[in-house]
């Protein structure tokens, strides 16, 4: 239990059809929880802003910058003590929120790790990135923070799908944690695009990481 509040960060591009659910499911799993719902619009065509003005809290938009700077955003607008970060696209389930919370206690981060990776791009990148931050999924974007640790961020790989956050977190020393869940099947279309354009961006993505995991 933490009694101080959790903050929900998430970042929505074209998810109108998503949000509203994501919410129901989010609050459903924090109740107990004093909470609050963060999202960063990264500039969506769809009107998610308007849904997403309605549902949550806090609700902004900003410029097409990608997931990872997106989350930072949301993550330094969040009041509460322990922030999650999640997917909008319903591939994470809301309802491991409280199993990551109660891994704070022991970890300045704790990634939410899927048990099957569905892509060769994301295999290699756990054979590898992974093996030296120490999480088995190191494009799970489904995280708990304690707060204290965010100014202790500051991008500059531009969109790594997450994988800064683990690097500059292992660089500083933060306790970096993981629990393991059976994902759902993958949305037919993926917010990063297709088979051959996803893995090319997470082979680029994974590409950075490696050099800013470097001295």
């Amino acid at each position: 239990m933490v009694p101080n509040g959790v903050s929900v960060v998430t970042t929505t591009w074209n998810e109108q059809e998503n949000i509203e659910k994501l919410v129901s499911a989010t609050k459903r799993a924090l109740q107990g929880f004093p909470h609050e719902i963060i999202i960063v619009d990264d500039n969506s065509s769809d009107g998610t802003i308007h849904i997403a003005k309605r549902l949550a809290d806090i609700a902004v938009t900003k410029s097409r910058e990608g997931q990872t700077k997106g989350l930072l955003y949301g993550m330094k607008l969040a009041k509460y003590p322990t922030i999650i970060t999640i997917d909008a696209d319903l591939e994470n389930d809301p309802i491991h929120i409280p199993n990551l919370i109660q891994q704070t206690a022991k970890f300045d981060i704790v990634v939410a790790s899927r048990t099957k990776l569905p892509r060769i791009s994301e295999k290699i990148a756990s054979k590898t990135l992974g093996k030296l931050v120490g999480v088995s999924d190191t494009l799970s974007n489904f995280r708990a923070f304690r707060k204290e640790a965010v100014p202790k961020f500051n991008l500059r790989g531009g969109e790594t799908f997450g994988a800064e956050f683990l690097v500059t977190a292992k660089k500083k020393g933060l306790a970096i944690g993981e629990i393991k869940y059976d994902p759902p099947s993958r949305r037919r279309n993926p917010r990063i695009g297709g088979t051959i354009k996803a893995n090319l961006r997470i082979f680029w993505a994974l590409i950075k990481s490696l050099a800013l995991y470097a001295p």
